[in-house]
């Protein structure tokens, strides 16, 4: 409150000076709006520069006195061609204004990208790289990310950018139950992850205020990084692929490594409901894969012995085919 009241009474004194100096050789009321004008321009510019990172307002100073000696350089040239004087001032403030302004901009942007542990990690690497592995939003909600991670197969930094954080957050705070629950779980990976010796993760500051979808700007920052996304979602997965970026999917990984079963083979399973068909019984493995049993509808609850008839490749994974024999 007392900032505001400050603001209010700076603006008050800028049209008061306004007032007295009438600058320009203005009238009193003139100047009284010229001061309250160049006031609020101040608090404004106040306001902006405390909401925006240093490291933005740095790289915009650079990139202004970049900007502005250029086009010094530049109307040097200017005074060497025979224009009038009238051109040349013209011709002057021209090139002040343009590149002043495209330095400007330029650096700002440049200052959202920048990250000093990226400079840092150049330095220590020996070539010069980073293999970089961006986490989305379902891949961290799914959790078994950590345990990828644990078992050391995962190389280089996960890199968690805060467009995917907020939308983490934002499921963490929802109202329905099973996306809060799922919201949380997905925090307390990130912790895990975090706290996991060996791991490198790393939390992005880089946004894309212009693109919307958290998958564009996934595939954005990917190809900012040259980084690969581990994802479980089927979609991101074709998107990215479409637009060359190489994706790593829970899934598909998952699907590798379920067991390899042969038509023949005996297995042990749990019959745990029903099947579609007539005295079909529906049995799981460890790993999720739906095993259909014939005759296992009358064993339902029960743990039995199958012969494998057959299996079954299907885009949500193996499904499996047996024949119960026993009694």
């Amino acid at each position: 409150m007392g900032g505001i009241i400050f603001r209010v009474v700076f603006i008050l004194l800028c049209g008061a000076m306004g007032y007295f100096f009438a600058p320009f050789g203005l009238n009193e009321k003139i100047g009284v709006l010229i001061g309250i004008a160049m006031g609020g321009g101040a608090v404004a510019l106040d306001v902006k520069i405390r909401r925006t990172p240093f490291k933005v307002i740095a790289f915009s100073l650079i990139g202004l006195v970049i900007g502005l000696s250029l086009a010094y350089f530049l109307g040097v040239l200017v005074d060497r061609v025979p224009f009038s004087d009238l051109t040349r001032s013209v011709l002057h403030i021209f090139l002040l204004i343009i590149l002043g302004y495209v330095g400007l901009m330029v650096g700002a942007k440049k200052g959202e990208w920048f990250n000093i542990d990226d400079i840092k990690a150049i330095w220590k690497s020996r070539d010069h790289e980073r293999r970089f592995k961006i986490l989305d939003t379902s891949v961290i909600i799914d959790g078994r990310i950590a345990d990828v991670c644990q078992t050391g197969f995962i190389e280089g930094t996960l890199v968690v950018p805060q467009f995917v954080l907020r939308e983490l957050q934002q499921i963490a705070d929802s109202s329905d139950t099973l996306k809060r629950n799922r919201g949380r779980r997905g925090l307390d990976v990130l912790q895990r992850l975090k706290k996991m010796s060996g791991v490198s993760l790393q939390f992005y500051e880089m946004d894309f205020p212009d693109i919307r979808e958290v998958d564009q700007k996934l595939i954005e920052l990917s190809q900012q990084l040259r980084a690969k996304i581990i994802t479980n979602d089927f979609n991101l997965n074709k998107i990215a692929q479409l637009r060359g970026v190489k994706v790593l999917n829970i899934n598909e990984l998952a699907n590798a490594l379920k067991p390899v079963v042969l038509p023949g083979e005996a297995m042990r399973v749990f019959i745990l409901k029903e099947g579609k068909e007539p005295n079909q019984g529906v049995a799981y493995l460890d790993d999720g894969t739906m095993v259909v049993v014939d005759n296992g509808k009358k064993h339902i609850g029960k743990t039995v012995d199958i012969v494998v008839t057959s299996v079954i490749q299907t885009p949500a994974g193996k499904m499996i085919f047996g024949r119960c024999d026993s009694q």
